[in-house]
């Protein structure tokens, strides 16, 4: 017999019984489908992530007034400052480096902007910052003008807003020298945000802009920190800014050479690293819940493959009688438990490829067609048709053909 016609008798024995194993199809495409469906979304979310932070570019940091990450296996007993506006114009006017250097802080993550149209959800970013904002975050306008140094200095009463912003509070109207109003004040919209990836734009679609010096007089909160961003002219001079910038800031800070340092930077190579590497105990998940899902297959298989040796017993004595040889019978019967399994694999692969594209355009992730993962899929398929099938095959190979053909 060839593999031909060992796959053709497979698809007739498992046409006779149809019901059964469409029933284990599905039990095996569902494990697939979590293996294949949750890997494919993961390859979209890391790829949006790197797609992302690559719009801040490889020659920006930040300094923050705490750690960057959270490492939970390691103690770290540093006593992070905070970072005031005496530090930030002090580090901006010392920093003689060839580069662009922002001052910015973050008021609050949950406001109420009202225009005379609208109301938006509490759940403005209110921010306030300097001329070099965006240069430094990688944004642009794309209405109307960014705040000027002049804005800053004579404390205007200005406001950029992100696109979803705009949208919530004017919709369709152009929001250009309209006034929103917001903590009680009212501020004169000079210039609205393009729009990023909604998956990760950390509110940048949903913030209002204005002069620190402004938002100070109203948002200010006793013990909040500015972040200072900064922009070398050339990436490969990065390492070399950040050091004299590490300098300049700890003499600013008063520390000696034995104290700590009280502050960090922070990059978005390394946080798009750190947070594709968070993504790790995701894909652990998948593949834990995969072995589960399958696992339970390949029981409820290798059950009705053995119940489908004794009924067939007749017929495994008419095909000894016939001269089919122990091998012949064995291979019968481990190519069907394949077959069930590469159809339910075929449909597995097939669900999850949708639902995790689904997901990843959810974040604005690029469509993913992972074929390690769908090898990987293909290759486990038979691994369980193989574990399955075996007992139920050697079984059937040791059937004696003339007990079969008495069998009632």
């Amino acid at each position: 017999m060839t593999l031909l016609q060992d796959i053709r008798i497979a698809i007739d024995a498992i046409k006779a019984n149809i019901g059964r194993a469409i029933l284990t199809c599905l039990i095996i495409a569902i494990g697939i489908m979590a293996l294949v469906g949750m890997l494919t979304a993961i390859d979209g979310m890391k790829a949006s992530i790197t797609q992302n932070f690559s719009l801040l570019g490889t020659n920006t940091f930040t300094i923050i007034n705490g750690s960057a990450f959270v490492d939970f296996g390691e103690d770290d007993n540093t006593e992070y400052k905070t970072i005031d506006l005496r530090q930030c114009e002090a580090f901006k006017e010392r920093f003689k480096f060839p580069a662009v250097v922002s001052n910015y802080i973050s008021y609050s993550w949950g406001a109420v902007v009202k225009s005379a149209y609208e109301k938006s959800n509490p759940n403005v970013n209110i921010t306030g910052a300097d001329e070099n904002y965006l240069i430094i975050n990688g944004q642009e306008i794309a209405e109307g003008r960014y705040i000027t140094e002049a804005d800053v200095e004579n404390e205007s009463q200005v406001a950029v807003i992100g696109e979803e912003l705009n949208q919530k509070l004017f919709d369709g109207v152009s929001s250009i020298n309209k006034t929103i109003v917001t903590g009680g004040s009212k501020y004169l919209v000079i210039g609205v945000l393009k729009s990023k990836g909604q998956a990760f734009d950390f509110g940048s679609n949903r913030i209002m802009i204005v002069p620190y010096t402004t938002g100070n007089k109203k948002f200010y909160q006793p013990g909040s920190s500015y972040s200072i961003g900064v922009k070398v002219t050339d990436h490969t001079m990065l390492d070399a800014a950040q050091s004299y910038a590490t300098g300049i800031f700890r003499g600013i800070r008063g520390l000696t050479p034995k104290m700590p340092t009280n502050f960090d930077f922070q990059s978005s190579d390394g946080l798009s690293t750190k947070l594709i590497s968070s993504l790790s105990f995701v894909s652990v998940a998948a593949y834990v819940i995969a072995f589960i899902t399958l696992f339970g297959a390949a029981i409820g298989l290798m059950n009705i493959m053995l119940v489908s040796v004794k009924e067939r017993t007749r017929e495994i004595g008419t095909r000894k009688a016939l001269g089919a040889k122990r091998s012949q019978i064995l291979r019968q019967f481990l190519m069907e438990a394949i077959v069930i399994c590469q159809l339910g694999g075929l449909g597995g692969i097939v669900l999850g490829l949708i639902v995790g594209n689904a997901v990843s355009s959810m974040i604005d992730g690029p469509m993913v067609f992972p074929w390690a993962w769908i090898t990987l899929a293909i290759v486990l398929c038979t691994i369980v048709g193989l574990l399955a099938g075996i007992m139920p095959a050697r079984q059937a190979a040791r059937l004696d053909p003339i007990e079969s053909l008495r069998y009632e």
